[in-house]
């Protein structure tokens, strides 16, 4: 539930602060007759998302077993391929978030009202689809239970709580400080949906490796205690773990923190002082008196 919690709040938020960007801008510059525009292209988003998660929920339902553990595993990976691209992109970009979203709103109120609609409806719905895909994916890998699907809503509805006071100027938070460390925790997140991806891919025979073991602790964490739960429903965690699994967890959360650490946490560098050099001066001819 935490982790869909922190999927629901990280990425509504990021959708919230972009529509408080645009609406704050054109009040800002006086074009309030393009509102309509923007609230146009953010409900085209919000329509297409929710197509989109009610076609991976139903899509594959009446499939294969076989069928539907090759698109479920097929799906995880890719969702992982894309949250890790949202995590680095917004890690590097969120201090100049503002001033891209601005700059492009003046190229569409240039051209006219549909690209104002264009220009939105592609802003949001590039975070409504990334939030769909991330957040079926862990609602999938976390079973049957309603607990995942309860903290993504309530994920969702903190980031529009958020976003309105953050618009309001009610609250101010550090979206930077905000975005590294909540990309540090979804890395890890990320790491166990590609593990059960692996896994799906495994139990369709896809992949190979489904009876060899890394570890097995069920008799210590099994899966119906409380720890395995919480264990599962935040790092996706599975007390027998294939030696793919594990591998593909390791290979993927060590390098992606060690590089997502170098990049988000540098301190940005001053700009340089320009340095003034001296006007070298010509050589006055000494003037005799008369």
């Amino acid at each position: 539930m935490l982790a869909n919690f922190l999927i629901g709040l990280r990425e509504g938020l990021e959708a919230a602060l972009v529509i408080g960007i645009l609406v704050a801008y054109l009040v800002r510059i006086e074009r309030r007759d393009m509102l309509r525009h923007v609230w146009l292209g953010v409900g085209i988003a919000t329509a297409v998302s929710l197509g989109f998660g009610a076609l991976l929920t139903l899509g594959p339902q009446g499939l294969t077993f076989e069928a539907q553990e090759i698109i479920g595993g097929s799906l995880s990976i890719v969702a992982v391929g894309l949250i890790t691209w949202m995590i680095f992109w917004m890690g590097k970009t969120a201090r100049h978030l503002k001033g891209h979203l601005e700059g492009q709103l003046d190229k569409a109120i240039a051209v006219g009202g549909g690209a104002v609609v264009t220009m939105s409806l592609l802003a949001v719905g590039r975070e409504g689809l990334e939030t769909s895909l991330f957040l079926w994916a862990g609602i999938q890998s976390a079973g049957s239970s309603t607990a995942p699907i309860l903290g993504a809503t309530l994920g969702l509805l903190a980031a529009i709580a958020l976003g309105y006071v953050i618009y309001r100027g009610a609250v101010k938070i550090n979206l930077r400080t905000f975005f590294q460390w909540t990309g540090v925790f979804l890395v890890v997140v990320a790491g166990g949906v590609l593990a059960y991806g692996v896994h799906d891919l495994q139990e369709a025979g896809v992949l190979p490796g489904l009876d060899t073991l890394a570890f097995d602790v069920s008799a210590t964490i099994s899966s119906g205690s409380v720890l395995g739960t919480v264990l599962k429903g935040v790092f996706n965690f599975s007390p027998a773990t294939t030696v793919l699994e594990a591998l593909a967890w390791t290979l993927y959360v060590v390098p992606t923190m060690w590089f997502f650490v170098r990049t988000a946490f540098r301190t940005p560098q001053a700009p340089a002082r320009a340095t003034i050099s001296p006007v070298p001066t010509k050589d006055v001819p000494a003037t005799s008196a008369a």
